[in-house]
């Protein structure tokens, strides 16, 4: 019995290797196989038969197909039975299916094949440029996601490549800073005269902020390719701390006041670097985008046995446009910021 009233085949320019799909045709017959072949190969199309669902449940194990065609009616297992083992395994549960079959058209059939995962279900004779233009669709839709895993794949290994640069960069940078801050302290130590004394000192702050800096240019690294960020807990006075992160801003921002409160136990067992860091970014905001003319009011309060609490007020008004996108990096506010803020 003829398949196909259309035989007719349109040329294709030679793809690349990488654009080549596959496609699965599965019928007892062999004359329905030829006539399926001789429509939907093509250059950048691999067809591959199979002339019963088992031979098919092989191929389907070797191969990744973008589109099925099987014949409803087989010997053993129907193409219905194929579907349902085909939509059972997480190897092939997505690839699409197309039954075909012939006679006329049963509704009850056609509503099962459907409830089996079928995406169309076709009644021979096949009209072939119906059935190539249907079958293109899911030729377009593999070799898309395809592409999009591919570029997955080079993002994922440009940004691993990046964060070992990052990683061995700050590394490196350690040791001649290193260098830096212990002839800073020499200098310091060794030197009578007071204007060589406030530059040491200046260039051992400097060094020390650097320091910090390359830190947190590691722990980036480190959140990404170690697994996370390593605490290393202690006991730690937040007081102390929070005291010394004043210090610091105060001496960038002399014109702000700044004014602390503390209360009860700050001791706790706590990562005081971590603990730093979250201090200094919420004073430096707080200076940044306050108004100058008011105090920037902290309180440590630590009365309770089980918490301590951190609390920082400003005065100022955050622009309605900003607050969807406060805490994206960079994008915390609209001035204009020279290298020394980063």
């Amino acid at each position: 019995m003829a398949v196909l009233s259309d035989l007719s085949v349109l040329s294709k320019e030679p793809p690349s290797v990488a654009s080549r799909v596959k496609c699965l045709l599965v019928d007892d017959l062999e004359e329905n196989l030829l006539a399926l072949s001789a429509v939907l190969r093509r250059d950048d199309v691999e067809v591959h038969c199979a002339h019963s669902g088992a031979e098919a449940l092989e191929l389907l194990l070797q191969h990744e197909f973008a589109l099925a065609l099987l014949d409803v009616q087989m010997p053993e297992m129907d193409g219905f039975e194929l579907a349902e083992l085909m939509r059972g395994s997480e190897r092939t549960r997505d690839v699409p299916i197309i039954f075909v079959t012939a006679g006329t058209g049963d509704p009850r059939r056609t509503f099962k094949g459907y409830e089996a995962g079928a995406v169309d279900f076709l009644y021979k004779p096949l009209e072939a440029r119906a059935l190539r233009s249907k079958a293109e669709v899911f030729f377009q839709v593999h070799r898309q996601k395809q592409q999009l895993a591919q570029q997955l794949d080079t993002l994922a290994e440009t940004l691993r490549l990046n964060e070992m640069f990052t990683a061995v960069l700050g590394h490196d940078l350690r040791n001649p800073l290193s260098a830096i801050l212990t002839a800073a302290d020499l200098l310091q130590r060794r030197s009578d005269d007071e204007a060589v004394k406030r530059t040491a000192a200046r260039m051992m702050n400097a060094g020390k902020r650097m320091g910090r800096m390359i830190e947190d240019v590691l722990d980036l690294a480190r959140a990404r390719l170690a697994g996370g960020i390593p605490l290393r807990r202690g006991e730690t006075d937040f007081g102390q701390l929070v005291q010394r992160m004043v210090q610091e801003h105060q001496t960038a921002w002399p014109r702000h006041r700044i004014e602390v409160q503390q209360d009860g136990d700050l001791v706790g067992d706590w990562d005081g670097d971590r603990l730093a860091q979250v201090a200094s970014n919420l004073i430096g905001n707080a200076l940044q985008h306050g108004d100058a003319a008011e105090p920037v009011r902290i309180r440590v309060d630590g009365t309770r046995d089980d918490a301590l609490r951190f609390t920082i007020t400003n005065v100022g008004v955050i622009p309605p446009d900003l607050l969807p996108v406060l805490f994206d990096p960079f994008r915390g506010g609209n001035q204009r910021r020279g290298r020394g803020e980063g």
